[in-house]
């Protein structure tokens, strides 16, 4: 799950941003600031992934205001003036975004971010994911989980000797979160850790003692990866 916060002087422009963010299943828009300070005090007591950051600002230019946080933390900044682009990828933007934001450029820079966030989380000894269910966020380690089912608009995730998670969110939503190379989708309900297959009969694989469908849209991609185990 991407936190996120928007920092813009514009009300608009924090409203068409907090629109655009409840349509992904992924990202979640903690808190909107119209002031700098107040988004400093917040950032300084709480974990963010994510800023979406105006540059024309009155207090601050927001570059300037970006250089100077304590944190390292991805962003993406949103303006009017077309001017700032090379300042802005001279401080490893993430993107980018001219202002009126549309729909599909907003959720285009956030792929960007999801592909970064799953480097670094590639790069963890211990990769988690985080996901909203029961109205916290849960921290759920990579190496704990069984298999994931899809049933609807929610997924279930299986944890070693830990309750099931069900979260709201779709299956592509919670598979960009995932290493690539460590799990994989089996059938449109269903993904599974690799590691964990144990062998493959029919149009199932086991895990454990639990036998999981292939389907026929998944089935030749899942004997590519079983090839290499």
């Amino acid at each position: 799950m991407i936190k996120a916060i928007a920092i813009d002087d514009e009300p608009l422009a924090l409203k068409i941003l907090a629109h655009h963010c409840d349509k992904i299943d992924d990202i979640i828009l903690e808190k909107t600031f119209t002031n700098q300070s107040d988004a400093i005090d917040f950032l300084n007591n709480n974990d963010v992934d994510l800023l979406f950051l105006d540059i024309e600002m009155p207090q601050q230019n927001g570059v300037d205001f970006y250089k100077a946080l304590d944190k390292k933390i991805m962003v993406i900044f949103t303006t009017a003036y077309d001017q700032y682009a090379l300042e802005g990828f001279n401080v490893s933007a993430i993107d980018y975004i001219m202002k009126p934001i549309s729909f599909n450029r907003f959720d285009e820079a956030v792929e960007k971010v999801r592909k970064v966030k799953k480097l670094l989380s590639n790069n963890k000894e211990d990769g988690f994911v985080m996901i909203r269910a029961d109205y916290k966020l849960n921290k759920i380690y990579l190496k704990d989980i069984q298999y994931i089912e899809g049933l609807d608009d929610y997924v279930q995730i299986y944890r070693d000797n830990e309750p099931k998670i069900v979260a709201r969110m779709s299956m592509k939503a919670l598979l960009d979160l995932l290493p690539e190379d460590d799990f994989i989708r089996v059938h449109r309900s269903f993904i599974v850790p690799i590691k964990r297959i144990n062998g493959i009969q029919s149009k199932e694989i086991t895990i454990g003692n639990i036998s999981i469908p292939i389907g026929e849209t998944y089935k030749y991609s899942t004997q590519e990866i079983l090839k290499k185990l």
